[in-house]
C-alpha cells in the first residue's frame, strides 16, 4: 500500500488523524450434500427440525463421525487461497451455552487447525491494491436458530442448521476502511465460487462475517477492538466499520476507554450496540474432542485435490490482461462472478476478445442491472451474443443495427443472422447507393460543404445526415471515407 493511500484511509477527528485496523473472521458454509458430523441434509429452507439427525440433537449415546466431503473442501479452500495444509489437525470442543446449541459446546479446531496461512490479493477501482493475510481456516459446525417472533411469549428453536459445517476464514488485522473490507469479502466470496466450496450465498447465512474494528493514532500500536457478530451483508459489513470507528474515535477524544466486547450491527439504525464482554480462549474451555481422533491427511490425498484446481480470478485476470489486451478494469468486471466469466469466454472464443469484452459487459451486464437480472437470468444465450458479435466483424451490420438486433433478440428470442435477413437490416455496403446518398445531401446543404472544407471537424454533420437518410444501415466506414474524398480530406 503506498503512502497516498494511507493517507487517503485515515479519518479525521476532532484532535487530529485516525486509522481504522480490522480484521475479519468469515464463516462460510461448506457446500456439502451432508453435515460434518452427520448424514442429515444441508439444504436450504426446510421445515423447522426436519433436517436433524440424532447427533446433531445430541442424543445421549450418538457419536459424530466426520465428513470426508466437508474435509476435502476445506483442504481445497486452503489451496486456493495460497495456504499451507496442516498434514495433522485436531477438533476441540469448544464450550459455551446457547439454546440453540443442543450438546452445550461446538465442536471447532483450536491449536491445530486444518489449514495454516495464506493471503488474498485485493485490488481496488483506485487501483489501491492491498494484500490481506490469512491468519487460518479451521473447520467447526454450526449451532442451531432461535425463533423469537413464532410465540408470543415463547421462543422456539430450529436445529436444521445445527451440525452443518463451516469454515471459519481468520485474516490477520491488514484492512484499514471500510471500501477495504468490502473490497475483500467481495473477493474472498468469488474465490470461494470459482472453487465450488461455498455458495457465498449471505441471505441465506451461509456467508457471514465477525468484523473486528479497533482505532489508532497513525503508527501507534493496535488499539482495543470490539468484533461485530454475525453481520450478513457486503453492504452492512461497510457500514457497520464506519459507525463502530467514529463511535471509538468519540470515546478516545472525550477522554474514555474502549472495552473489548462483543457487539451487534443494527441494519435499520445503521448503529452498532453492545451485546456481551469478549470471550477469551480461556472462557471457552478448549480441550480435543475425545469422541475424534486427531485428523491426519496424506500428501497425496493433498497433491490430488490442487490438481483439480480450476483457473482462479488472479489467474484470469492476468491472463485477460496480458492475452486478450483487456484494461484491468474490465477484466476486474468479468472475473467478479464465475458464471459471469464462462459467459464471456463462450463469446471471446474465436473472436475479438476486447470487442467480444465490450458487448458483455457494456449491454449485456448494463441490461441485467436494469432490468434487476443475474447472469443466469439473461434471456440471451453467449451463443446469440457471440452471433451479433459476428455479424459486426462480417460487415454484415453496423454497431448502430447491432444494438437493434441485441433489443430483438433480448425481447423476442431467434438467431441473430436470422432476424438480421428476414427484417432487412443489413448494412448497405453499395458504394454507389451510399455515394448517391452523400450527393444528396452535400446538394442540399452547399453552406456546410464549404464550412467542412475548412473544418474538417464538420464532416461528422455530414455523416449524420447519410446514416439518417440511409435508416441507419449504411457502413459508417464506407460513408467516412467517401465523405473524405468528397470533401478534399484524405
Amino acid at each position: 500500500m503506498d503512502a497516498k493511500s494511507e493517507k487517503s484511509n485515515l479519518i479525521a477527528g476532532e484532535t487530529g488523524d485516525w486509522e481504522i485496523v480490522i480484521g475479519l473472521e468469515v464463516h462460510a458454509q461448506v457446500t456439502s450434500n451432508a453435515k460434518l458430523f452427520s448424514g442429515a441434509s444441508t439444504e436450504f429452507g426446510g421445515d423447522p427440525n426436519s433436517h436433524v439427525s440424532l447427533v446433531d440433537a445430541a442424543m445421549p449415546g450418538m457419536l459424530p463421525v466426520i465428513n470426508e466431503t466437508c474435509v476435502a473442501q476445506a483442504v481445497r479452500t486452503g489451496l486456493g487461497l495460497k495456504a499451507g495444509i496442516n498434514l495433522y489437525s485436531v477438533f476441540d470442543r469448544k464450550n459455551y451455552f446457547y439454546p440453540d446449541l443442543p450438546q452445550g459446546y461446538q465442536i471447532s479446531q483450536y491449536k491445530n487447525p486444518i489449514v495454516g496461512e495464506g493471503e488474498v490479493i485485493v485490488d481496488l477501482l483506485s487501483g489501491e491494491r492491498v494484500i490481506v493475510g490469512i491468519e487460518r481456516l479451521h473447520l467447526e459446525q454450526d449451532a442451531g436458530k432461535s425463533l423469537h417472533d413464532q410465540h408470543p411469549q415463547n421462543s422456539y428453536v430450529d436445529l436444521n442448521r445445527s451440525g452443518v459445517a463451516l469454515m471459519e476464514i481468520v485474516s490477520r488485522p491488514d484492512l484499514r476502511s471500510s471500501e477495504q473490507a468490502r473490497a475483500y469479502v467481495s473477493k474472498l466470496r468469488t474465490i470461494l465460487r470459482y472453487l465450488g466450496t461455498c455458495d457465498g450465498n449471505m441471505e441465506q447465512g451461509s456467508l457471514r462475517a465477525d468484523v473486528n474494528v479497533s482505532v489508532r493514532r497513525p503508527g501507534d500500536e493496535l488499539g482495543t477492538r470490539c468484533e461485530i457478530k454475525n453481520v450478513n451483508s457486503i453492504r452492512f459489513i461497510g457500514q457497520a466499520i464506519e459507525y463502530e470507528a467514529r463511535r471509538q474515535i468519540e470515546i478516545v477524544e472525550d477522554g474514555g476507554t474502549i472495552d473489548q466486547e462483543t457487539r451487534l450491527f443494527d441494519a435499520k439504525t445503521g448503529k452498532t450496540r453492545s451485546m456481551r464482554s469478549k470471550e477469551e480462549a480461556h472462557d471457552y474451555r478448549y480441550f480435543p474432542d475425545p469422541d475424534l481422533l486427531p485428523l491426519e491427511l496424506t500428501q497425496a490425498f493433498v497433491d490430488d485435490i490442487a490438481a483439480s484446481l480450476p483457473e482462479l480470478p488472479d489467474e484470469k485476470r492476468a491472463r485477460f490482461i496480458a492475452d486478450y489486451g483487456l484494461t484491468p478494469y474490465d477484466a476486474d468486471v468479468l472475473v467478479s462472478e464465475r458464471e459471469s466469466v464462462d459467459y464471456f469466454e463462450d463469446v471471446a472464443k474465436g473472436r475479438d476478445a476486447k470487442q467480444a469484452a465490450n458487448w458483455v459487459i457494456n449491454e449485456l451486464f448494463g441490461r441485467l442491472n436494469k432490468e434487476g437480472l443475474t447472469i443466469n437470468d439473461s434471456p440471451i444465450s453467449s451463443a446469440q451474443l457471440g452471433g451479433i458479435v459476428d455479424l459486426i466483424k462480417a460487415g454484415t451490420i453496423s454497431g448502430k443495427i447491432a444494438k437493434d438486433v441485441f433489443d430483438i433478440v433480448w425481447t423476442e428470442g431467434g438467431d441473430p443472422a436470422e432476424i438480421v435477413e428476414t427484417r432487412g437490416m443489413k448494412q448497405v455496403t453499395d458504394t454507389g447507393a451510399i455515394e448517391k446518398a452523400i450527393d444528396e445531401v452535400m446538394a442540399a446543404n452547399p453552406d456546410k460543404v464549404e464550412q467542412a472544407k475548412e473544418k474538417p471537424a464538420l464532416a461528422g454533420w455530414f455523416v449524420g445526415q447519410v446514416m439518417k437518410a440511409t435508416g441507419g444501415k449504411a457502413s459508417p466506414r464506407a460513408v467516412n471515407a467517401l465523405l473524405k474524398s468528397k470533401l478534399g480530406l484524405d
